[in-house]
């Protein structure tokens, strides 16, 4: 039994290791650069294969030697802090902020840009106010560009006396620096909040990037869609006040719409169980329907067909003010 016992403590050992391991060389080919990021992790990778010896051979020096390795490295990413102050891509260089008197909001650095391409279109930053009294609902945008089963998720929120408020939750990238979801795990990017006109938000997306945009009536009530509005005011601020590392995984846009809506729930009329769908973000539609948060007594199918904006969106003008209206035309609304 004793053999037995150290056998399995020591396969642990070595997925732990592992695991260590695999961590470690991303960080260090993502967080450095060049032949320095190569180097860097072939030698944290003969480290863990040290400590493996070590831990099958019961040298204990080798395995210790890589704990001390790993320590090391975690020292170094503990010290890593993310910042404001960055030489942002134009579309990312402000972060809105929010004050409130009563029930009348002020949204600060509220972008309005107008696309043309990705890279020619004009810049606008502006301040509106907004009265969360007028709140009528919530919407969500979808839009795909690789399958199904990656989305981009933003939250729009509707008025009786004013056109829709639309946040959503990005990688905040630096100029000439590109996306990877990978990097995304290692502290490589900051998170950023935009708040938007859905002429920019959305038409980036339809018009410039020509994405499948996708767009779901929440069944949120006015007062629910307030409620969840000063939750993302919150931490919009919070946001502001302190920078905030996104994460592929953890910190995303969907990840953080989840844990906003779940500290309004309880006042919901739908629970917000943990399922894959929320990492899977191109299936939330399903998990919205399952949860109540959109029409059920449409099929899904076809309330997905419904849902699909793109081309009508791309017929109309940026310039149109009455852009957000037009693109609901046919969408079903949130409640029956």
């Amino acid at each position: 039994m004793g053999r037995l016992f150290f056998i399995v403590l020591k396969l642990l050992l070595t997925l732990v290791i592992l695991g260590a391991a695999t961590w470690g060389a991303g960080l260090l080919l993502f967080r450095l650069s060049g032949t320095t990021a190569t180097i860097a992790a072939i030698g944290f990778g003969i480290a863990a294969l040290a400590g493996l010896v070590g831990i099958w051979t019961s040298d204990a020096r080798l395995s210790l030697g890589f704990a001390m390795v790993f320590v090391g490295l975690l020292g170094w990413w503990s010290s890593l802090q993310p910042s404001h102050d960055r030489n942002w891509i134009p579309e990312l260089a402000r972060l809105p902020s929010v004050t409130r008197e009563g029930e009348a909001i002020t949204v600060s650095n509220l972008r309005d840009f107008r696309w043309r391409t990705e890279e020619d279109y004009d810049q606008r930053w502006e301040t509106r106010r907004y009265n969360l009294a007028a709140v009528t609902g919530a919407d969500a945008f979808l839009t795909y560009w690789s399958g199904e089963t990656i989305a981009h998720l933003m939250i729009s929120f509707t008025f009786s006396d004013s056109v829709p408020l639309t946040i959503s939750i990005e990688v905040r990238r630096e100029k000439g620096e590109d996306w990877s979801a990978l990097a995304g795990f290692f502290r490589s990017y900051e998170m950023a909040y935009v708040a938007a006109d859905e002429r920019d938000i959305v038409g980036l997306r339809t018009h410039a990037r020509r994405e499948d945009a996708r767009l779901f009536r929440l069944s949120a009530s006015g007062t629910q869609a307030r409620d969840l509005l000063v939750a993302y005011i919150a931490d919009i601020n919070d946001l502001a006040a302190k920078p905030r590392w996104y994460n592929t995984l953890t910190t995303n846009c969907t990840t953080v719409v989840y844990h906003l809506v779940g500290s309004v729930a309880p006042g919901w009329t739908f629970s917000l169980p943990l399922d894959p769908r929320v990492l899977l973000s191109g299936y939330l539609p399903g998990y919205l329907q399952q949860i109540g948060a959109i029409r059920q007594d449409i099929p899904l199918e076809e309330l997905v067909r419904r849902a699909r904006i793109g081309d009508h969106a791309r017929t109309l003008s940026l310039d149109d003010p009455q852009f957000s209206a037009k693109i609901r035309e046919g969408v079903p609304a949130g409640r029956p």
